[in-house]
């Protein structure tokens, strides 16, 4: 059956206007532009009243060169030509529309009175877009047009505009039926798929170098994120032969999934339908055009013609898409040139404000000078103020060993001076000698307790220097255990006999760090929880021993490496309302003079530069007296031949 037959049949079942026809066919929110060129002036009136009668603007010229001169005044949205015009062609006037950037995309629609297949060929590679007898019925040209335009003023942005790329086309192939007899009576209706050479359909498009895909329909294959995005198809073809696919159902799917990929920002796909023949001459194909089907072919479509079609409708919306490119490149440099401006009218604004703006920051540096020298002072006033209280603990410290130290250098001295005198009296009586061998004991037991109390001011001599060295800010080797316990042997005055101090040390002893980190926590947390646990057991006749525990863990799981020192105590414990605000500078619940509130808050920004964190909860000790507080400090790390090393602050 020849095409321009089968358009004719195409229309034997439409009836009444067609502007019954639900307005989401219209592509163009205003009242679209078509352009006639039909040299005929009967057949003129009678396409114009039609086109007018359905809601279309319609511009009537005569000829091609006369089409032509008026693209100079306005563009059309769509151009109706005969293909047999006065002067050039309609194919000839098309091959005119290609070759202009601006007018490139426009859709054609070439109409003619002749019924041979290789006219339409020779139309649709002229560069027109469809093909259409002057005999088929008034509604399915209207139809056709609106099928055109219903893409045509979508915008979408490309960030690849200029780049060339391949066309992607889906062949979507139909569910076999069940009552195909056989393999042949299947290729009978299916003659499209290959063509006389064999060559599929798939074939002969990818020789033309487009990017082929073929997919079995089904429901599932509308859902997904395929048909959208860089990568989504530019023509869906549908196999809509078999009867167990609701041809009208899958295409309303598809458009709604179209409009959706619209919405996103993307650029629409085009659909072309393939129909049993026997259906597409007998029945209206405005149903499955509603339902959003940009083209339909029947099923006996020569392959290459098929193909042509394909290729045709390919290329008009890479056109679109180009159009599109163009329109954003505009705009671009609109807003860049509004842009511009706005940068020349700011630029001189700022010229006018620039002595005041100097000044400000003049004053604002000043400012912050000032800012970083009293925060020093106060770093340095909390500093010594825990360097005071440290040093009236030591020296109540060195004072016990001293004075006893020195008593019993008194009882020495007595004793050497009447050895002495025994010796110069030369009495050997066995008196004598009993009296001698009870001084030399007494002097041999003093000398050892004096002994024990020099080397406990030797040990806090050696506490105090590694002390001195612990505030140096450069990352080095640091002995974990040696750092805890001199900090612990400096705050050995706080302890007394009243608590006891517990340790549990898992984590490698060497540690690369700033030795402020371990200083600082220890010294400030320990000292605190001391003061916590005496503070709350004060007054009481007998005062149940308090717990300090520290303990030390190396931590690996997903999230890496950690470093971690915990510090628990059997004290009252935090109230949760204020562990937030432990940290923060000068807050303290300690009496009036009995803190500066900055230890925490100097504790935590060394930890800070390490670039790890610190958490407050309840410890409940097992065997403890109360709540209590456990400091669990977690320090990022990462494993070495020679240990774990802090990563610290990036």
């Amino acid at each position: 059956m020849e095409l321009s037959k089968c358009n004719l049949a195409l229309s034997s079942g439409c009836g009444g206007r067609v502007g019954g026809v639900t307005g989401a066919m219209e592509a163009n929110k205003g009242t679209p532009r078509v352009l006639l060129v039909e040299g005929s002036d009967v057949q003129a009136i009678q396409l114009q009243r039609m086109l007018t009668e359905n809601d279309f603007v319609v511009q009537r010229v005569g000829s091609g060169e006369a089409a032509l001169a008026t693209l100079e005044e306005a563009l059309p949205d769509l151009v109706v030509s005969d293909y047999h015009l006065p002067g050039m062609t309609g194919g000839q006037m098309a091959r005119q529309f290609r070759m202009n950037t601006s007018t490139r995309s426009i859709p054609v629609l070439m109409l003619t009175e002749d019924v041979a297949p290789g006219l339409e060929r020779e139309g649709l590679e002229s560069g027109a877009d469809a093909y259409i007898s002057k005999s088929a019925h008034p509604d399915l040209l209207v139809l056709r047009i609106r099928a055109l335009l219903r893409e045509g003023s979508t915008l979408s942005s490309d960030e690849d505009a200029g780049r060339f790329r391949r066309a992607r086309i889906v062949i979507v192939t139909g569910p076999r039926d069940d009552d195909d007899e056989n393999d042949e009576q299947w290729a009978a209706c299916h003659g499209w798929e290959r063509d006389s050479e064999g060559a599929s359909l798939g074939e002969m498009l990818w020789r033309d170098g487009h990017t082929v895909t073929t997919v079995a329909g089904s429901g599932e294959l509308v859902q997904g994120g395929w048909l959208g995005g860089e990568d989504g198809p530019d023509c869906l073809v549908l196999d809509l032969t078999s009867a167990r696919l609701d041809g009208v159902g899958f295409c309303r799917r598809l458009d709604a999934r179209r409009q959706d990929v619209v919405d996103a920002g993307g650029s629409p796909f085009r659909i072309l339908g393939i129909v049993d023949a026997d259906r597409f001459r007998r029945r209206s194909a405005a149903d499955l055009f509603d339902a959003g089907i940009d083209d339909l072919v029947p099923s006996d479509i020569g392959p290459d013609v098929l193909a042509l079609r394909i290729r045709v409708m390919v290329r008009r919306k890479l056109a679109q898409d180009e159009v599109r490119r163009q329109e954003i490149k505009r705009q671009v440099r609109e807003v860049a040139l509004q842009t511009a401006q706005s940068e020349a009218r700011a630029i001189a604004a700022k010229a006018k404000m620039a002595e005041a703006l100097a000044h400000a920051n003049a004053e604002l540096a000043e400012a912050n000078a000032r800012l970083l020298d009293t925060q020093a002072k106060l770093v340095q006033t909390a500093k010594m103020a825990s360097l005071g209280e440290l040093v009236a603990g030591i020296a109540h410290e060195i004072n016990n060993p001293l004075a006893f130290t020195l008593a019993h250098e008194e009882t020495v001295a007595r004793a050497l001076g009447e050895l002495c005198t025994l010796d110069e009296s030369s009495d050997d009586s066995a008196e004598a000698l009993v009296r001698r061998a009870i001084l030399l004991d007494k002097c041999s037991k003093r000398i050892g307790s004096m002994r024990l109390g020099l080397q406990r001011i030797q040990n806090l001599v050696l506490s105090l220097r590694r002390f001195s060295r612990l505030d140096e800010s450069a990352f080095q080797d640091v002995d974990i255990v040696e750092t805890i316990d001199t900090a612990l042997a400096l705050l050995a005055h706080k302890f007394g006999q009243e608590i006891t101090v517990e340790r549990h040390l898992g984590a490698p002893r060497m540690l690369v760090c700033q030795p402020a980190l371990v200083h600082q926590v220890v010294m400030n947390i320990v000292s605190n929880a001391a003061d916590a646990i005496r503070g709350d057991r004060q007054g009481e006749k007998e005062a149940l021993p308090g717990r300090i525990v520290i303990e030390t863990a190396l931590v690996q799981d997903d999230q890496g490496s950690f470093y971690v020192l915990s510090i628990a105590d059997d004290g009252p414990g935090i109230p949760p309302e204020i562990r937030a605000r432990v940290f923060e500078p000068f807050f303290t619940t300690k009496p009036v003079g009995a803190g500066t509130g900055l230890g925490l808050a100097i504790a935590y920004g060394v930890i800070e530069a390490h670039g790890g964190s610190i958490e407050i909860r309840d410890a409940w000790l097992p065997g403890g007296h109360g709540p209590g507080a456990r400091f669990t400090l977690s320090i990022p790390v990462r494993m070495t031949m020679t240990g774990p090393v802090t990563i610290g602050r990036q």
